[in-house]
């Protein structure tokens, strides 16, 4: 099929999403009168000797999503309109590319018109746009449309459209930060402890566990054993997750779950980090108990007497199990008890 290109100044791309791992598998040709337009939509086919020469071109059954490429739009009228390229999630919404918005704010303002229009035919809902860093003058085109602000990272803005008259359904942006704080414990009931350089005045000067954040996609036992590793320069070993803290409104009104760990130790020689600890030592066990602020803060006391009590194995934690689950065909981590001990 001869590939005929709309007439707006920016290029009609037939980009397959990576991030999102929806593969092209099928196109799906639309013939449609909206209002006083008629729309002609030729979606371009992958021919077979092209999936034979890239084998990502086929994708698994349970990958495939439907990718709806618009390579061209003719009308009845002088002006010639196309549509974004996208691709359909799976909640009757529309994922937009980002490597296909037009350069210009005009044509994007357009085409997003257009394509909103086409999409609240078809009775789409919810509809994620992300916008990259270089593509920044499109953002205020988007709010100006009805586009919401869902979150930001490095490099892009998310924004997110609902187009049904009814609540909003799309799930809100990341609720919670994650930290883990590591009890390591020697064979001379020794605990490696630290005094950070910079924390709040109410932390100045104490001695504690070391504790750090979880890095994107890393596990938490993982997080645990690298904070300890860049703090002190001890190598440690993952044993158990003892306990975890729940708090609201930490850090610009988002949620923190902190993991408390229980690592074996691996070697005994610190080296700190002297951008971030001020010291770091192995501390006899009835010492830090001893110090002031684990006996007049109820949750240090009480996470002390849970990694206290795991150690000298009168309590159980959660140990770390890989496996994978047919749901999302993915190698994931269950943190459970000891599963032996349950009925068969």
């Amino acid at each position: 099929m001869a590939l005929i290109r709309a007439q707006i100044s920016y290029p009609i791309c037939n980009y397959a999403f990576q991030e999102y791992k929806f593969l092209r598998n099928s196109h799906i040709n639309f013939s449609r009168k909206i209002e006083d337009v008629a729309f002609n939509y030729l979606c371009l086919n992958i021919s077979n000797a092209r999936r034979n020469l890239d084998p990502s071109l086929n994708p698994k059954p349970q990958n495939k999503r439907k990718i709806i490429n618009h390579a061209t739009v003719s009308a009845t009228k002088t002006r010639t309109l196309g549509l974004l390229d996208a691709c359909e999630d799976d909640y009757d919404g529309v994922i937009i590319n980002p490597q296909c918005l037009p350069t210009s704010a005009n044509a994007f303002s357009a085409i997003l018109q257009s394509s909103l229009h086409y999409w609240n035919i078809k009775g789409k809902k919810g509809i994620w746009l992300k916008i990259l860093e270089e593509q920044a003058e499109l953002v205020p085109v988007a709010l100006k449309e009805g586009f919401r602000y869902h979150h930001a990272d490095p490099g892009y803005v998310m924004l997110t459209y609902w187009i049904p008259d009814e609540p909003c359904m799309l799930p809100c942006t990341a609720t919670h930060q994650i930290g883990v704080g590591s009890f390591v414990i020697n064979d001379n009931r020794e605990v490696l402890v630290v005094k950070e350089k910079k924390c709040p005045l109410r932390c100045s000067g104490i001695w504690k566990l070391p504790t750090g954040f979880i890095n994107k996609s890393e596990e938490i036992f993982s997080g645990a054993v690298r904070e300890v590793k860049e703090e002190t320069g001890v190598d440690t070993t993952f044993s158990e997750l003892l306990a975890f803290r729940h708090a609201h409104h930490v850090i610009f009104e988002k949620s923190d779950l902190f993991f408390i760990c229980m690592l074996k130790p691996l070697s005994s020689e610190i080296t700190i980090d002297e951008s971030e600890i001020a010291a770091a030592k192995w501390m006899p066990l009835n010492e830090l108990l001893a110090q002031p602020n684990h006996q007049e803060d109820s949750m240090l006391k009480s996470i002390m007497e849970i990694c206290v009590s795991s150690y000298e194995n009168n309590y159980n934690g959660f140990t770390a199990l890989q496996m994978m689950s047919k749901f999302d065909d993915r190698l994931s981590y269950l943190y459970c008890g000891d599963l032996t001990k349950l009925k068969k």
